[in-house]
């Protein structure tokens, strides 16, 4: 099957390595954050970034200016508040929004949501207004309602492309590959398991059945195995003890996509990376499975490709939560003025 022959994008180093046709203007919103810091240092440093334009609503001059000094390509701009959010977006090829409250011991990424949603919707406004064609890669928790949001404020603007909006899902294949290869002895840079669903508890979803190279478990660790993936968000907020979350690991996954995203851009062939989608493939209107990248955005949905029983039952569950995160989303717009 097509979606097992593309290899998904393995680890970030190659990544950082790749020349590039021509270099885009991508946007960080959140830049002085907890994830906006680090995210920004990885993307400063790639040659596939010629402009690197950073957005928050405090301290983005003096992060602008410290990774300004840095000896790579990429010129740093930094924008400052709501009324230089247009100069922050115009031009940009691609947009990533790690902006946001991050969870504290005790709370679920749901509990985010009334901030998170009014920050995802006025992000999401301004990329409507000022970068209707660039790619839109959110990061920014409940991802599961954010993406829903995201793309009924671009339709209410007429410039919503579904193959251009993406929920980065991607730190949970970076957790599944981490943990996979911890327990086999494998080079977790060479392992690859596609992780479904959404982006948030019982509706991630690993496929380990479809791991690369071909892994199995007793039915005991690989239920152990899931729900450590599934959890493991929670065990950073709580290693972390009221310090913040998962911010330097979530960097790097949203990197690592970004990459893919720009590297698909610039005509590489074979680009494949998970993200959390508008999609046909299941009975939810948006779901994370294997996506084939190009020029232009997705090129082909590469689906769920072949389930074991216990994985056709995860993903049976996840259907009712998904579906309502889906809803809060599509209703926190329609309630907006």
């Amino acid at each position: 099957m097509f979606s097992r022959i593309v290899r998904p994008t393995a680890g970030l180093a190659r990544c950082l390595s790749t020349s590039s046709r021509d270099a885009a203007k991508v946007a960080v919103l959140g830049a002085a954050g907890g994830i906006g810091q680090p995210l920004s240092l990885l993307l400063k440093n790639s040659p596939l970034v010629s402009h690197l334009s950073l957005y928050d609503i405090a301290h983005t001059p003096g992060v602008a200016a410290d990774l300004s000094h840095i000896e790579t390509r990429a010129k740093v701009t930094g924008h400052l508040g709501p009324e230089q959010l247009a100069a922050a977006l115009k031009g940009c090829d691609v947009v990533v929004i790690p902006a946001g409250v991050p969870r504290k011991p005790g709370m679920t990424r749901d509990d985010l949501f009334n901030t998170n949603a009014t920050i995802v919707a006025t992000l999401a406004d301004g990329c409507a207004r000022h970068c209707p064609g660039a790619t839109i890669c959110v990061i920014a928790n409940p991802v599961n309602s954010t993406i829903p949001i995201a793309a009924e404020v671009m339709k209410k603007h007429g410039v919503y492309n579904p193959g251009k909006v993406f929920g980065v899902t991607t730190l949970d294949i970076v957790r599944a590959n981490t943990f996979v290869a911890e327990l086999k002895g494998l080079d977790p840079a060479r392992v690859s398991v596609p992780v479904v669903g959404g982006h948030a508890g019982k509706t991630i979803v690993p496929l380990i059945s479809q791991c690369a190279p071909k892994v199995a478990f007793p039915d005991d660790q690989l239920s152990a195995l899931t729900g450590r993936i599934q959890e493991a968000g929670t065990e950073v907020v709580k290693a972390k003890a009221g310090a913040g979350s998962a911010t330097l690991s979530m960097a790097y996954a949203g990197a690592r996509f970004t990459f893919s995203v720009l590297d698909a851009m610039n005509g590489k062939e074979g680009v494949v990376e998970c993200a959390f989608v508008r999609s046909e493939e299941t009975g939810c209107k948006y779901f994370s499975t294997p996506l084939l990248l190009g020029r232009n955005g997705i090129e082909k949905n590469l689906g769920l490709g072949k389930l074991s029983a216990f994985e056709e039952k995860l993903v049976a569950d996840a259907m009712d939560e998904l579906n309502a995160s889906i809803k809060k989303g599509e209703d926190f717009v329609a309630s907006m003025k």
